[in-house]
């Protein structure tokens, strides 16, 4: 009796992994409407001005808090100064909760989105992204425990 249930599971696995695997295309936080309320990924050639982040195992960002004008194209440098993996995560809240949902199924997922980027300790990196109209945008770590822990910061984007 056990064998049919061992082939069913064995034959979701597959599938099991490949949802696990990355964000392409993946889930709400892709595509959905809600993106431009957050902005855009943007272009090297129009950022405006950079702006570094530190990410560290105290479950904090610095800064936490960043003001930007509409329309401005902001490099953020990212840096993982902990132990542990952190990522930076842009969107709005309620996309940010069920993408920290989902990451609980699936913790060793991938990121490969203009708006996301996962770093190793001791790793730097970036996100270029375009802020295009007045608003308040999220950002997170939305490896398993870190936004719960605290590790959230916001984007005031002002006309």
């Amino acid at each position: 009796m056990k064998k049919p249930i061992t082939i069913i599971l064995m034959s979701l696995a597959p599938a099991l992994v490949l949802a696990a695997g990355n964000h392409q295309g993946g889930h709400a936080m892709h595509g959905d409407p809600q993106a431009s309320a957050v902005g855009q990924a943007g272009k090297a050639a129009d950022v405006t001005r950079t702006v570094e982040v530190s990410m560290d195992d105290s479950m904090r960002f610095v800064p936490d808090k960043v003001t930007v004008k509409a329309g401005e194209t902001v490099r953020f440098v990212v840096k993982n100064v902990g132990k542990v993996p952190h990522e930076m995560v842009i969107g709005a809240m309620a996309e940010l909760m069920e993408h920290a949902e989902l990451m609980r199924s699936f913790p060793t997922m991938e990121h490969e989105e203009p708006n996301m980027i996962t770093l190793k300790p001791g790793q730097r990196g970036g996100l270029i992204w375009k802020f295009d109209q007045p608003s308040s945008v999220d950002f997170a770590c939305l490896v398993p425990g870190h936004m719960e822990a605290g590790m959230v910061g916001k984007v005031t984007v002002s006309k």
